[in-house]
């Protein structure tokens, strides 16, 4: 799945987002925009002579790692480098050639000072420093998905042209790909925010990008390619984590054993028995997070996608009718957040009479808005009691009411007859039907259901309910025994006879 490839505008599940201050606060804090800003303070406003484009000398690299506390790390030089060249990117830094070149110069000399972003960083507002670190990171993702430059140099010195094909890059497929990836981390968070928490492991990634959803049991070529792409996936993560987009454990060295000049995973990616990240053998494959800087990232690029890509909050201002239209389409979680700060700006009352007004109505999405609306009531108090009352004659409304009074102990509740119980039992059922489909809970509520309503489908498949004949079709599929079910397709069929 590539929800940022998708051509027909898609809607992803509403994400909640941290605030501007709290994403500028992280912002500042990662590895490589504090680096860079440390780097730019050192070039200063005097500025430091550098090499064409910008770039520091050799002597210069080694000093930039002392500053940045890298001097004795294998890579520091690298890792100074990579933080040179994002303060560029970035324009912390800016270079140009200097004015007044000397003399004795045999090539033109650029200088580096501190450039104009620099105060963004220090006096900017957070959606400001955002703006300044999300640039970049998108340069850090279009690094990611470059071939390596070992391959481009060693065909360069070889004395042939540079030839992409050779490479095996297609730099849109790449792009695509990480996006698609990124995009899979998003929704995972979306769906379950405790996703965050959970760092997914790399096969798992890896393979929900290439493994068919038709596919029960993976081929070896299919399982090959997944190796392949934990390998990309492994070198782009490593790149990516230090941005603060992403927070990575990377694979483990021992797993990885050069052929033919490029790494492959050791061990047969099959081998791995679980997809539990604290099971070690998983995490030994690498384990990625999405952090509240990725979401608001990822979120920002789909937007620009023309991806549908809502935050928890945005319906709190809309109307009763777009609330439980959208619910549904929900995680749990973010309904509940939604449902609440939607109620937080209005008087309970008012609340109450606007959402049973909306959950009226005999179309398909009907059932799902009432179980919506039944949902959102909960959350409401006593001084809601009087909405409630003033549809207890509503056929569409009554036995929600009932439900909702009940709940709240409240006394003289007029009995429904079994016109109302039968339409809203075949309402309840028709929600739950078309929000889970022929779950295990559903299974158990229509057994519980027609053991204790003997002759049920006998008055049924009378009710006056447009999923009647629905969802005596499903009790027909869901109930375990044969005589039962058999009964109920019975009565489906008598329901769609009486239309």
């Amino acid at each position: 799945m590539n929800p940022l490839m998708s051509g027909d505008r898609p809607t992803m599940p509403p994400v909640r987002l941290h605030s501007d201050a709290e994403l500028a606060r992280d912002a500042l804090s990662t590895p490589l925009l504090a680096r860079a800003a440390k780097l730019a303070r050192w070039a200063g406003e005097k500025g430091i002579f550098v090499g064409a484009g910008g770039e520091l000398l050799v002597e210069q690299l080694h000093t930039a790692a002392g500053l940045l506390g890298l001097a004795d790390e294998e890579d520091g030089t690298a890792y100074a480098a990579e933080a040179w060249q994002h303060a560029l990117d970035t324009g912390l830094v800016e270079s140009g050639l200097l004015a007044e070149q000397p003399e004795d110069a045999d090539h033109p000399v650029e200088v580096a000072t501190v450039g104009e972003e620099m105060e963004t960083l220090t006096s900017g507002s957070p959606a400001e420093i955002l703006e300044l670190w999300l640039g970049g990171v998108e340069s850090v993702l279009a690094d990611a998905a470059a071939p390596d430059l070992g391959d481009i140099v060693d065909q360069i010195s070889e004395g042939g042209d540079l030839d992409l094909d050779s490479l095996d890059w297609n730099p849109e497929e790449e792009a695509d790909f990480l996006d698609g990836v990124l995009g899979n981390l998003y929704l995972l968070t979306a769906l379950d925010e405790s996703a965050a928490e959970r760092p997914v492991p790399l096969p798992a990634l890896a393979a929900s990008m290439i493994v068919p959803d038709d596919m029960d049991e993976p081929t070896d070529d299919i399982l090959e390619e997944v190796s392949d792409a934990m390998m990309r996936l492994d070198d782009q993560f490593r790149m990516l984590a230090p941005t603060g987009i992403v927070e990575y454990r990377p694979v483990d060295e021992s797993l990885i054993e050069e052929v033919d000049g490029e790494g492959h995973i050791r061990e047969s990616v099959d081998g791995v028995d679980s997809d539990d990240p604290e099971d070690e053998d998983v995490s030994r494959y690498g384990l990625v997070t999405l952090t509240p800087l990725g979401v608001h990232a990822v979120r920002t690029r789909m937007l620009e996608a023309g991806i549908d890509a809502p935050v928890v909050g945005d319906l709190a201002e809309a109307s009763a009718d777009v609330l439980l239209a959208a619910l549904p389409g929900h995680p749990g979680a973010a309904a509940r957040a939604e449902t609440e700060l939607w109620l937080a700006r209005r008087a309970p009352l008012d609340a109450a009479r606007e959402l049973v007004a909306a959950a009226r109505g005999a179309d398909e999405e009907a059932p799902r808005r009432r179980l919506s609306c039944q949902q959102t009531l909960s959350l409401l108090g006593p001084e809601a009691e009087p909405a409630l009352r003033e549809v207890l004659d509503d056929r569409e409304l009554g036995g929600l009411a009932r439900v909702w009074l009940a709940e709240h102990g409240v006394a003289d509740i007029p009995e429904p007859d079994e016109t109302m119980v039968f339409w809203l039992t075949v309402d309840t059922i028709a929600a739950q039907l078309a929000a889970d489909g022929d779950s295990d809970e559903l299974r158990d509520l229509v057994t519980d259901l027609v053991g204790r309503h003997s002759g049920f489908f006998d008055s049924a498949w009378r009710v006056d309910h447009p999923s009647t004949a629905d969802v005596l079709e499903a009790m027909g599929r869901l109930h375990p025994d044969k005589k039962t079910a058999k009964e109920a397709r019975k009565a489906a069929f008598k329901a769609r006879s009486r239309r």
